[in-house]
């Protein structure tokens, strides 16, 4: 990375450059730009891991090669796990790209805000740092990608393969978990709704019950953008994860509690 960041303008020589994007923009649009990439590109990262764990660790030519150049790997994998096999590990893979190309970024942008990179050599020390610190923070979720694309049947499988039984079965822990990851989508899309509704309720009214603020959905939308800018829309996303997960978890689990209540209630004496 010993370029700027073409996600900023062009700067101008002097010491009077300044960013033009802020840096939590950066991180959004750097990381958003990366998963919408990986979306396109996991595939060939299926191919690559499969060939790179291919004969590990033994002489050339003694041991059995089921992946054979690019499209006759790509076709492997399809006939061993299918078209959907092509996107093995690609949530991690988004996860992946996701931190670290966010942190990466946002780093970058937080050196270029404070003039480093408008300094001899400020380039290549902020874009080293950046993406030394991008490659840590993304390092967990490049490990379960990997092993995850590593997975595949018996015929077909090089170097070794994990089974990720992190859980107990039918532990509530795996329920938590599966409602912690499934609310990060949930809370992205709500987030804005959310904060929209708040605004609405809590808006002072006239005599006649009207909202003096705002005239509903679209022009409270419009009027926050305008006047606070669209991450706005976030505001208490935190909250609202951290809330969605263990909400979810518990009216599922207090509901099905209540269910066998009622049954054992509903069932005739001495049976």
């Amino acid at each position: 990375m010993a370029h700027a960041s073409p996600l900023t303008q062009a700067q101008p020589a002097g010491p009077e450059a300044v960013e033009t994007v802020p840096p939590a923009v950066d991180l959004v649009l750097g990381a958003s730009a990366c998963c919408l990439a990986c979306v396109f590109t996991n595939p060939l990262e299926v191919v690559k891991t499969r060939l790179q764990l291919q004969g590990e660790l033994q002489a050339r030519g003694t041991y059995p090669r089921p992946y054979r150049g690019l499209m006759a790997s790509v076709a492997a994998v399809a006939r061993a796990d299918g078209l959907r096999g092509l996107q093995k590990g690609l949530a991690a893979g988004l996860l992946y790209q996701g931190l670290m190309n966010g942190v990466r970024f946002y780093c970058y942008g937080l050196a270029g805000q404070a003039g480093l990179t408008q300094q001899p050599g400020g380039i290549v020390v902020a874009g080293a740092v950046a993406g030394a610190l991008g490659a840590f923070v993304g390092s967990p979720a490049y490990l379960v990608k990997t092993q995850l694309q590593a997975q595949t049947v018996a015929a077909m499988a090089v170097g070794h393969q994990h089974q990720h039984q992190w859980l107990p079965e039918d532990s509530w822990l795996v329920a938590l978990a599966g409602g912690m990851i499934s609310s990060v989508a949930v809370a992205a899309v709500m987030t804005p709704f959310d904060v929209v509704s708040t605004r609405l309720y809590n808006q002072p009214v006239d005599g006649a019950g009207r909202g003096q603020l705002y005239g509903g959905l679209a022009d409270c939308l419009v009027k926050i953008c305008q006047q606070e800018g669209p991450l706005a829309l976030y505001k208490g996303l935190g909250p609202v994860y951290l809330r969605l997960g263990p909400h979810t978890i518990l009216s599922m689990l207090f509901w099905d509690e209540l269910r066998k209540l009622a049954r054992r209630g509903a069932q005739p004496q001495g049976t």
